[in-house]
């Protein structure tokens, strides 16, 4: 089947509706700015208040939320104009300067883990390659694909091309057992940074849910995306199923009971989905205000799910083959039918976290969108 037909039979069905529910406000003009914070490479995580040495107060430009709005069924609502929103920040509403849905055009980073023992997976993970390139990526993306084992690869740089995409799904090869994910992710946030403020930016990630031996710190990661305006997509690839699929020479399973994900888990407490539930409960909020001020790990919780939480994107386990695809496709259906806010924060914003908070103006539905960006305080001697 040519490519252009297959791209119409797999284009997310929400996306086409979207002509049919919603009159498009136009975009304001982009302003040259010097942008948001770029972190370096060998950057410090920062040290708690009243420590701090050499820390810089940049002002941030604009801030960009991303909203997606559910209705008691599960279903996105898509009929929303922008009187319905109203955005604040810290408690203070904002002007909404620019306003749209699902008609951006995106600047993707895709990040894979190529660690050696998830090569039971490859076979599944290869045949996400179309999904990617079809369903997430769409008409109007560009697209990058960052591999990380103990080392991070830059596999393609940015490209409008699908097939290039393909290309690298089909050719990427396993590498050391090592899996440096911070290390990735801040690699990815660096090349978004780069990319042009009309552009959505968006970092998918197909990797497990930790990191072993990375230079850079998850919250060091998660301010530097913050500040970036970078939504965090993720899919967590289960280690348990990687072990069971891998040939017994090859490896020895060690996993907890039979369904269980395999999130790190606090000394002494085993993998259980009466966990897993209670790790799901916890006030994502105070966790990520903690992890962007000290620019720490977060220690017992799923990395991943944390970033997404932190950025305003989306969080999927995966246990069988199927579901790697079937979460890409869901991805993808929610990027091309999201509503996008920005404003510019008036004056010297004070220090410190700056809480986000999206209302809409229709009853009984849930809004989504990222908890807050951080500022530090100005340089002390």
């Amino acid at each position: 089947m040519p490519r252009s037909t297959r791209y119409r039979l797999r284009w997310p069905s929400a996306f086409l509706a979207l002509a049919g529910f919603v009159a498009f406000a136009p975009r304001a003009g982009a302003q040259a700015d010097p942008g948001p914070i770029r972190v370096k490479p060998d950057a410090k995580p920062e040290v708690p208040t009243g420590q701090q040495k050499n820390s810089i107060r940049v002002r941030v430009n604009e801030v960009t939320a991303p909203v997606t709005v559910r209705d008691t069924k599960g279903e996105m609502v898509l009929d929303l104009t922008q009187p319905n929103f109203h955005i604040f920040d810290n408690g203070v509403e904002q002007k909404i300067e620019q306003f749209d849905l699902g008609g951006d055009p995106l600047s993707i980073v895709l990040v894979i883990e190529t660690s050696s023992h998830l090569e039971p997976m490859m076979p599944a993970i290869r045949r996400t390659g179309v999904i990617f390139s079809q369903t997430v990526m769409g008409l109007t993306s560009e697209a990058a694909v960052i591999g990380f084992d103990d080392r991070v690869d830059l596999l393609h740089k940015f490209t409008t091309d699908p097939d290039a995409i393909d290309h690298v799904f089909n050719t990427f090869r396993m590498g050391t057992m090592g899996t440096h994910l911070y290390d990735a992710m801040s690699r990815a946030v660096s090349l978004l940074d780069e990319r042009p403020p009309v552009r959505r930016r968006i970092m998918v990630v197909l990797a497990e849910a930790q990191d072993d031996g990375s230079e850079h710190k998850l919250g060091e990661v998660l301010r530097q995306a913050q500040l970036a305006n970078v939504t965090i997509y993720s899919i967590g690839l289960s280690t348990t199923m990687a072990d069971l699929r891998a040939k017994p020479r090859d490896t020895v399973p060690q996993f907890g009971p039979p369904g269980t994900y395999p999130l790190p888990t606090p000394p002494g407490h085993p993998q259980t989905p009466e966990l897993e539930r209670e790790m799901m409960g916890i006030d994502w909020t105070s966790l990520v205000v903690w992890l962007v001020k000290t620019g720490r790990n977060a220690l017992g919780s799923n990395s991943l799910a944390i970033a997404s939480q932190a950025t305003g994107g989306l969080h999927l386990n995966t246990v069988k083959d199927r579901s790697i695809e079937k979460a890409l496709d869901e991805i993808g259906g929610e990027l091309h039918a999201q509503y996008t806010l920005a404003y510019h924060p008036p004056g010297e914003e004070p220090s410190g976290f700056h809480k986000i908070e999206v209302r809409v103006d229709r009853p009984g539905v849930t809004v989504r969108t990222r908890p807050g960006y951080y500022l530090a305080p100005p340089e002390t001697d």
